[in-house]
This record gives C-alpha cells, sequence and structure tokens, in this order.
C-alpha cells in the first residue's frame, strides 16, 4: 500500500521544491494542494467573480485541471490575496478536500510513497499520514524567497510589499476557525531559516529510511 508523506507550512517555506525533490528520488506523484487554491483563485480573478460569492467560487472548480498547476499565472500578489481569501471558505475546502484525499488512491497505485503538500494535510486532510513534515522559517526569509521567486518568473515585485503581505498570511493562517496552520501534534518540524533545501532534504529521506 502506498504511504502518504504529508509535508505543510507557511508560504515561500519551501514546500513545494522539498515536495518535488522526494518525488523525484522515488518517482512518486505529487499533489500541491496549495496551487488547487491558486489555480480557483486564477479563475475568481478571470472571471471577475467576487470572492465572497461561495456559489460562483464552486462553479471554478470545473476548470481545474490537476496537470496544469505548473502556471507562472498562479504567482502574483493578487492570487495570493485571492487565494488566501476563499481558502476561509467551509464550501470550497470541503470540495477540494475530496480532491485531496482521492489522490494517492488515483496516482499512488504501485507507487511507494504519494506526496501532498500543504498547510493542513497532516492535521486535516490525511491525519493519519505515515510521515507528517511541518516546514518553517522566519517571515524575512520566506519574504525573500517568495521576491526572487517572482523576480524570475520574470515579474515585477517589491520585498517591502511581499513582506508585509506574508506577515498579513501567516495572522489569517494562523487565527482562522477552519483548519488553522498548525503543527500535527506527531509531526517532524524543521526549520529552514538558516539551513538551505539540501540539507532539509537530506534530513527528510533520514527521517524516511528510519522508519
Amino acid at each position: 500500500m502506498v504511504k502518504l508523506v504529508a509535508i505543510d507550512g507557511p508560504a515561500s517555506v519551501g514546500k513545494s521544491t522539498l515536495a518535488k525533490k522526494l518525488s523525484k528520488k522515488y518517482k512518486s506523484p505529487i499533489l500541491y494542494s496549495g496551487k488547487l487554491y491558486r489555480a480557483v483563485a486564477l479563475e475568481v480573478i478571470k472571471r471577475k467573480i467576487n470572492p465572497n460569492n461561495v456559489r460562483e467560487i464552486l462553479k471554478c472548480l470545473s476548470f481545474v485541471n490537476l496537470k496544469k498547476l505548473e502556471s507562472k499565472e498562479l504567482y502574483s500578489s493578487e492570487i495570493d490575496n485571492i487565494s488566501s481569501k476563499i481558502s476561509a471558505k467551509k464550501q470550497l475546502r470541503d470540495e477540494l478536500i475530496k480532491i485531496q484525499r482521492e489522490f494517492p488512491k488515483k496516482h499512488g497505485r504501485g507507487k511507494k510513497f504519494a506526496i501532498i503538500e500543504g498547510r493542513d494535510i497532516g492535521t486535516v486532510i490525511f491525519p493519519k499520514a505515515d510521515y507528517k513534515i511541518f516546514l518553517w522559517a522566519d517571515a524575512e526569509t520566506r519574504a525573500r524567497r517568495r521576491y526572487e521567486q517572482i523576480k524570475k518568473n520574470g515579474k515585477k515585485a517589491s520585498y517591502k510589499k511581499i513582506f508585509k503581505e506574508i506577515n498579513a498570511r501567516d495572522r489569517k493562517d494562523l487565527t482562522r476557525k477552519i483548519a488553522p496552520l498548525i503543527p500535527a501534534s506527531n509531526s517532524v518540524l524543521l526549520d529552514t531559516s538558516y539551513i538551505d533545501i539540501e540539507q532539509v532534504f537530506k534530513a527528510l529521506i533520514k527521517i524516511i529510511l528510519k522508519t
């Protein structure tokens, strides 16, 4: 049976990069749950939907393609803002939870691992995941990483604005009533503030090999 690896943490902490490296090493399927919300947010923006109009937001799900979650369009301050707002909508979360929970069954057959990364994977989506990793880094480090990521994608960016937005996003994620951003009680906490992704990756491999 496929084993589940849950990787949680705040924005720009390295979840996606770590998940991708793990996926490549073990040839395992990966689902970026945060990108699901970003994909919905993109549709909300394109269709000029009010972020509080849950009925119309749910219609956007039919346009989300799991194979097209690598689009550069998913990374902008506007997407960050909208995805944060709609992620607090219970009806949307319930529908996306179904997609996330079906992922290992649909894509993990014959594989050793299925990797899911997000903010509430180990606490809400897969509370019985075989491996639970919670990544953390200080806001300044994450703001710098996001700034560099946006610039790399050829877009304009303001470090000060990104830093402010990350702090605001953290406050929302940590204090929201529905699925707040918290480490699962039995998760492994890895602080990436002063170590690079290669060191984090080696630490994760050691954790997997020990069990």
